[in-house]
């Protein structure tokens, strides 16, 4: 638990240089601990961030999240069929570790497919916390940490080189030009119609892998 309080806090205090590699994995895993600590809440799921060792992001780091996390609400207002029962609309079972990092790198392949942006990371984050929400309710909450994890490797395996150009997590503030809650911006929108099926091919992907 204490590792992971370091890890949080290190992460939130890279924003005053250029983060290597290794600390934007870090703070993508922040982020994401904090996106499903965020989801969970709002699904009244009983569940505590801290008895599992999930210390909340602050400073810069805490303005990111806190964007992130409007952003991913938003997302998931515009599209809940989407972003709801996740783990029962690819028909995979929460339970076993394998199956769900097999399933959550897929989904993440399929959305960027096509390529990268602001949304489809918001939406990966989206997916993530439905997932988080699954395996709370169906009694496997440390799978959690396996989803944290998958997030972390997906980034470093796929994301930095797109994170360095756009000069961190912290580009995706500039994406909000409105915090209205009534306001859904342009590039959400377009977002949705770039990945609204990726659970059907990602079903399609993980029979065709077995």
């Amino acid at each position: 638990m204490e590792m992971l309080r370091r890890s949080s806090v290190f992460a939130a205090e890279v924003f005053d240089r250029s983060p290597t590699d290794k600390e934007l994995v870090s703070q993508a895993k922040a982020l994401c601990r904090d996106y499903i600590h965020s989801r969970l809440n709002r699904a009244g799921v009983g569940w505590s961030k801290a008895d599992h060792g999930l210390a909340a992001s602050g400073g810069t780091l805490g303005e990111v999240s806190s964007v992130l996390m409007w952003l991913g609400a938003e997302l998931e207002y515009l599209r809940p069929n989407v972003y709801c029962n996740v783990a029962r609309q690819l028909n995979i079972t929460v339970a076993s570790e394998s199956i769900m990092s097999d399933a959550f790198l897929a989904v993440a392949a399929d959305i960027f497919s096509t390529g990268v942006t602001w949304g489809k990371v918001v939406s990966l984050y989206a997916v993530a916390g439905a997932l988080a929400v699954d395996c709370v309710r169906h009694g496997h909450p440390a799978m959690i940490h396996t989803i944290v994890d998958c997030m972390g490797e997906f980034v470093r395996k796929s994301l930095i080189s797109w994170l360095k150009r756009r000069g961190g997590w912290v580009d995706v503030t500039k994406c909000v030009v409105n915090m209205d809650p009534n306001f859904h911006s342009h590039w959400l929108m377009s977002a949705l119609c770039a990945f609204g099926n990726y659970l059907k091919t990602t079903v399609l992907y993980l029979l065709r892998e077995k």
